[in-house]
């Protein structure tokens, strides 16, 4: 069909299931005579309720109960509740928990951006339906995803107890914590996590990506020292650094008519976005030497604007957590105790974390028995909801031409380069286009 025709007729679109993300939504696309009128980014399943549940709950309950939030990233929803909790009974934790729980968060960061990498975005960029078609062509490359997945879950299970909602994490530190030996076997798997995650980094950089610079707002942690994973001030390449307690200074959360998700903004400025490009652009100097080097490989600069060139930060964030993760393993030492004497008191904390996807923030209000009398949960997707919204206007503007089965294909690219995790923010994905 010629882009003559396709401009001078109405074109309704529709996506009955939005494959390789988590949840469920809408996406409206309405065109009217060759130009694009309004994009909608429908969220309509319900609320799910964590924060109204987890009231009257006891602080020892957060880390199992906010997991259940999500089955791909759970330990960045413990880790932000157990550290909003600590931060209101005054609690810090030994240098061997720490390290110990950036172990943990690692392990969650390889199996997740494993999944993403090799079995949910790689099919885009090779005209695949999915990673299981992908496969028949490419066995290698998936098999090293999910033996790199495989590496990230053992993390998780040998320090958290189980792979998928660990059980080991409370405020304060540990239920238990593995000994200096337990930690050792992970060292040789953690070699052939960085050179399976380098190798799937060479793999990807040659991918044709879709030319789409966007002018975004980056939000991200930043630590004293290291790339971020578990904490640090929030920060922006707007010059904000500040405090997880300021951040409804800084950020908002609005309700838009056409969704049962929040939307978040940052005060006047709007749109913003959290997740891997943030992190990089705003902490790119903190990187492992092997991951800089990979980065430098793959002809990325210390900030990529391009969305579809997420899915090469991720690898390099692989190669960083591998890195991360063996030199945690070689030095680490075991704590006096597994955790810390905890006092609950009445008081307010919050916590921000960097989950595989971005940015999460919580915050708690307890009372002096240590029960939960207020709860408020802000994950990444939700926050990055704005801004997927408009890079689909930034990329159909100049596309509407396209015939209906190209133009769907790269509207559903274009929201699965985030990631996002709908299920998180209240859940993905029908698209219907309208030309009229």
């Amino acid at each position: 069909m010629s882009p003559a025709s396709v401009e001078s007729r109405s074109r309704t679109l529709r996506v009955e299931v939005l494959a390789r993300v988590e949840g469920e939504g809408e996406l409206d696309l309405r065109i009217k005579k060759g130009v694009l009128e309004d994009v909608k980014l429908r969220i309509p399943e319900p609320p799910r309720l964590f924060e109204a549940f987890l009231r009257g709950r006891s602080h020892l309950e957060l880390p199992d109960l906010t997991a259940r939030i999500c089955g791909i990233c759970p330990v960045a929803y413990q880790m932000s509740s157990v550290r909003a909790a600590e931060r209101a009974f005054g609690i810090t934790v030994s240098e061997p928990v720490r390290e110990l729980r950036r172990l943990l968060y690692c392990g969650e960061w390889l199996e997740s951006h494993a999944l993403h990498v090799v079995m949910l975005h790689a099919p885009d960029f090779l005209g695949y339906e999915s990673g299981l078609h992908m496969a028949k062509d490419h066995p290698r490359r998936v098999l090293d995803g999910l033996e790199l997945k495989k590496i990230g879950n053992d993390i998780m299970t040998l320090i958290g107890g189980r792979e998928i909602h660990p059980v080991s994490l409370r405020v304060g530190g540990f239920w238990r914590t593995p000994s200096r030996r337990e930690l050792q076997v992970l060292a040789p798997r953690l070699e052939r996590a960085k050179e399976l995650a380098l190798g799937l980094l060479r793999w990807v950089k040659d991918f044709t990506f879709p030319e789409m610079e966007r002018d975004y707002i980056f939000v991200s942690c930043r630590d004293e020292t290291g790339y971020p994973i578990d904490g640090g001030r929030i920060v922006s390449n707007h010059g904000h650094a500040i405090d997880a307690m300021e951040f409804d200074r800084v950020f908002a959360e609005e309700h838009v008519r056409h969704s049962n998700a929040l939307h978040s903004v940052m005060t006047g400025h709007g749109a913003y976005l959290t997740g891997p490009l943030a992190r990089y652009a705003l902490n790119s100097d903190r990187l492992t030497p092997a991951a800089s080097a990979a980065a430098k490989e793959a002809g990325i600069g210390p900030e990529v604007r391009n969305p579809f060139k997420s899915i090469i930060v991720r690898a390099v964030e692989m190669i960083w957590a591998a890195e991360e993760a063996a030199r945690i393993v070689e030095t680490w030492q075991e704590p006096d105790e597994p955790f810390a004497t905890v006092t609950p008191r009445e008081g307010v904390g919050a916590a921000a974390t960097e989950a595989p996807r971005g940015l999460l923030w919580h915050r708690y209000t307890f009372d002096g028995t240590g029960l939960v009398k207020d709860a408020r949960i802000v994950p990444p997707t939700a926050q990055n909801l704005s801004t997927i919204e408009a890079d689909l206007r930034a990329y159909a503007t100049p596309r509407v031409a396209l015939d209906d089965a190209t133009l769907k294909w790269g509207c559903e690219q274009t929201v699965r380069n985030h990631d996002p995790c709908i299920s998180c923010a209240t859940h993905f994905l029908r698209v219907n286009l309208d030309r009229s």
